[in-house]
């Protein structure tokens, strides 16, 4: 049966700007002069992962700290923002969610984000979507290696059933294209607010807007 797989909870609402003031406010936390700007923050999502990204700044600085505890306090804010409704979904994604489910093809959600933010993410986006909407949500726990490893999508497909040429994966990231593509997954690409300026042209298809129409003829 084909499948319809969102990569990230940022293909389902544009969280990459709360993710930024989640760390600039974990920073002043935890006592450090660190103040991330937007340009400065978008030019450090052409890689995946949070703490490593805290430990990335820190090098650079020749400074040390404990990245793990500055990545949990801002796991921690970010959760809050989430689950007070400080984010919508995307363009799209909301009626393409119902078409999918209307037409019987799988929904799934691949992300290697914690199950936390998952979960406040879904909380937080109350009836637009609910957990019940998919038929397989895949987070960090479940997997060795997070993205850009294809990790997830492999579960992922083993899960559902499903062989790579029945799937479409959409991401707002390159670590997610890269991951989908390695096995042979269609993606079209659907960048967020800070992620405009990078080359998704290994994607089959790149949208501001999703449409299921759009979506199904790579499935």
């Amino acid at each position: 049966m084909p499948s319809i797989l969102f990569g990230s909870i940022g293909s389902i609402a544009d969280t990459s700007e709360l993710q930024r003031q989640s760390f600039n406010q974990a920073f002043k936390q935890h006592k450090l002069d660190w103040h991330w700007s937007q340009d400065e923050y978008s030019q450090m999502l052409n890689k995946n992962g949070g703490k490593q990204r805290i430990q990335d700044y820190a090098t650079s600085l020749g400074q040390s700290v404990d990245a793990t505890a500055i990545h949990e306090s801002k796991s921690q804010i970010f959760q809050h923002y989430l689950e007070t409704g400080k984010v919508k979904p995307r363009p799209g994604v909301v009626e393409t969610i119902a078409i999918t489910k209307q037409q019987g093809l799988k929904l799934a959600l691949v992300t290697t984000t914690s199950e936390n933010n998952v979960s406040s993410l879904l909380l937080g986006l109350g009836s637009d979507i609910n957990p019940t909407d998919f038929d397989l949500i895949v987070n960090a726990s479940m997997v060795e290696q997070p993205k850009p490893a294809a990790d997830a999508y492999a579960l992922a497909l083993e899960k559902i059933n499903e062989k790579a040429e029945n799937c479409v994966a959409i991401e707002d990231n390159l670590g997610g294209l890269s991951a989908a593509k390695a096995l042979g997954i269609s993606c079209v690409a659907f960048p967020g607010e800070n992620n405009t300026h990078y080359d998704f042209s290994k994607a089959d298809l790149r949208v501001d807007k999703l449409d299921f129409d759009g979506l199904k003829k790579f499935i």
